[in-house]
């Protein structure tokens, strides 16, 4: 059995002497788990498209009962985002949240375009402050995990967590969440709003999850080196 599918590669681990074991998230399956047999070879013509975040369209096929990777045509490898430690520490917290919010088996096309779309504002937007990406990208996820937040008496409510946000800052939490997806970047917010929304985003996350994420953590210590 084959299978030719769209993939975002969230998480890539080293396997034996020059395999991979890949989680996915695919445009036809959802987040699935594919092995990259032999992609760490020199010379390997999967080797690019087996990434940590490579985009690219692969073959895969039934391998003893477990999915594998036949072909793998790079279509975006984010290099803007690989060049800045930064933003490639965010674009990791994306996958890690991505890869825990999909589910096996299932399309979940909205949350696969909001984290391309994510990893975008990141590799092509340098206009865009980190904070700001990071922000709607949880508040976004959030929303379409079905946490989606309520926004009333200029304070914002989820299950658990009441959060006051300036005027300015509900505006903007109200462009992610309601606004068109292919616009959830163009907004303007800063200083004191914008610690707000980003503040009261990573505390929604950790109180709707009931967990933290360690590609986060990381991303937090770059900001305090």
């Amino acid at each position: 059995m084959h299978i030719t599918t769209k993939a975002l590669v969230l998480r890539a681990v080293d396997y034996r002497e020059s395999d991979k074991i890949l989680t996915l998230f695919t445009r036809d399956q959802g987040r699935l788990t594919a092995s990259a047999r032999g992609c760490r070879k020199k010379g390997s013509a999967i080797a690019a498209g087996c990434q940590l975040l490579a985009w690219s369209e692969m073959v895969l096929y039934d391998y003893q009962g477990r999915w594998a990777v036949k072909e793998a045509a790079t279509e975006r490898l984010f290099q803007g985002v690989r060049a800045d430690i930064a933003r490639l520490a965010l674009g990791c917290y994306f996958a890690e949240a991505a890869e825990l919010l999909a589910v096996e088996g299932e399309p979940a096309d909205e949350l696969l375009s909001l984290t391309l779309n994510s990893l975008h504002a990141l590799d092509r937007m340098p206009d865009r402050p980190l904070p700001l990406v990071k922000a709607a990208f949880e508040w976004k996820a959030m929303a379409l995990a079905g946490y989606e937040p309520l926004l009333e008496d200029g304070k914002v409510h989820g299950e658990g967590i009441t959060l006051p946000l300036s005027p300015a800052a509900l505006a903007a939490l109200d462009h992610i969440v309601h606004g068109d997806p292919k616009r959830l970047f163009s907004f303007r917010l800063e200083g004191e709003d914008l610690k707000q929304l980003a503040d009261a985003a990573e505390a929604y996350v950790y109180v709707q999850l009931e967990r933290g994420f360690s590609t986060l953590d990381y991303y937090k210590s770059l900001q305090f080196s």
